[in-house]
């Protein structure tokens, strides 16, 4: 079998001004300050409740305002770091983020607390959007999927770690402290940022004009290369997001864990996502990453309908909630890096554009299913309901996008990217 011809039109890969290892590093630090800012706060969800007298419903709202804001925000700083560079957009969204963190350490009111959120969701977009872009930048194909596999697993630490630290933190410390360590987090970031990120990007300005922008997303909106593994990635990762707001209520208020069992329990969920994105790592060599996301769909399937009969059968405990989960979790370890590459592709002079649209789908999936969750009285009909239907999504975008004509498919890549490099 052969590959596509090269498209001449498409901009060609400059070499590499950072290695895959410094991409990779960096951008697992950028990508993880979204999920610490979640994993981190929602030890304290019902801690907040009592201390300022609210109810269960507007508290999740400080994670759907948090999602809103890292949603639509990276519909801004994307294209903001194709017109101005990576490096500067990516502090000063980070200092929006600091500005969020010390509002939220001194808020007098649940209200304050809420737009405390919204600007540390303002503010962490930038992580996400700039470092897939940064790694379209540099490199493509099997090069750009292993690097997303790697930035993955330093990913997977972060929130991995950061539910036991905020339950610690909060038992020890109190809900306060814990905005504390966000703050500290952007200040590192932007120190990374600035003697670690070399900038991939030359200033172009007229990227960011109006219409430019309207063009740009009207035309990744209306092609179904960059839709659909943009849909396959919010199906899978955004019900990681949705999860956010059920599982303290579901865990803490129903099977009766402490904040600090809820977040040492909170492993399996990124244990799991740890363990898949290793040994997709493994496989990926032999297999190739874009054959290999159809083991990850498998996953998705066995954990939504694992949710779906064991919490009917049964009252929620430990195991039957995150055994689930877990599977579902290897699942986008799988899915993920092959996804990412496949819908940004096609658009290297767009990336920031392009990176942004995607994570606003991913983002938005993740609140809307939060949303979705908040209209259900009991939280564990909620779970069984919402994240099966997002794989259902996850898993019938991949089915669709694997239907496009070959010869409608990037050939900017070295390898076509529904094949393996052995063919």
């Amino acid at each position: 079998m052969t590959t596509a011809p090269r498209d001449k039109s498409e901009e060609t890969i400059s070499p590499p001004v950072m290695s895959e290892r410094r991409v990779s590093i960096v951008g697992g630090l950028l990508v993880a300050i979204g999920p610490i800012s979640l994993s981190l706060f929602t030890p304290a969800m019902p801690e907040i409740v009592h201390a300022f007298g609210s109810t269960e419903a507007i508290v999740k709202l400080t994670l759907s305002i948090y999602f809103a804001g890292f949603a639509f925000a990276q519909l801004v700083c994307g294209p903001l770091s194709d017109g101005f560079g990576r490096r500067p957009v990516t502090i000063a969204f980070m200092g929006i983020y600091l500005v969020g963190s010390f509002l939220a350490v001194f808020a007098p009111s649940i209200e304050i607390l809420i737009f405390a959120r919204f600007l540390q969701g303002v503010g962490a977009a930038a992580g996400l959007a700039v470092s897939r872009a940064i790694v379209r930048d540099l490199f493509a194909s099997e090069s750009s999927a292993r690097i997303l596999n790697l930035v993955g697993i330093i990913l997977s630490v972060g929130p991995a770690i950061s539910p036991t630290l905020g339950g610690f933190t909060l038992e020890f410390f109190g809900w306060h402290a814990i905005f504390l360590l966000m703050a500290a987090a952007s200040v590192a970031i932007m120190l990374i940022t600035i003697f670690s990120v070399r900038e991939t990007v030359s200033r172009d300005l007229s990227r960011i004009r109006p219409s430019v922008l309207i063009r740009t997303y009207g035309e990744l909106l209306t092609d179904p290369r960059f839709v659909l593994p943009s849909l396959v990635v919010a199906g899978t990762s955004g019900a990681l997001y949705a999860l956010a707001t059920i599982l303290p209520f579901v865990l803490m208020t129903r099977v009766g864990m402490s904040p600090t069992a809820f977040g040492v329990g909170m492993l399996m969920q990124t244990g799991s996502y740890f363990i898949g994105s290793v040994i997709f790592r493994m496989l990926m060599p032999r297999f190739g990453a874009f054959r290999l996301v159809g083991v990850g769909t498998v996953f998705v399937i066995v954990g939504a309908a694992a949710l779906i009969l064991l919490l009917t059968l049964q009252e929620p405990g430990y195991w039957n909630v995150m055994g689930p989960v877990g599977c579902y979790a290897v699942g986008i370890a799988f899915c993920q890096p092959a996804m990412m590459t496949a819908a940004m592709a096609p658009f290297p002079r767009t990336a920031g554009a392009a990176s942004a649209a995607m994570g606003f789908m991913q983002m938005g999936a993740g609140m809307v299913g939060g949303m979705a969750a908040a209209l259900f009285a009991d939280p564990v009909v909620a779970m069984i309901v919402v994240i099966p239907i997002m794989g259902v999504v996850a898993v019938g975008s991949w089915l669709a996008w694997r239907r496009i004509p070959e010869e409608g498919l990037s050939a900017s890549d070295d390898v076509e990217i529904r094949r393996s490099p052995e063919e």
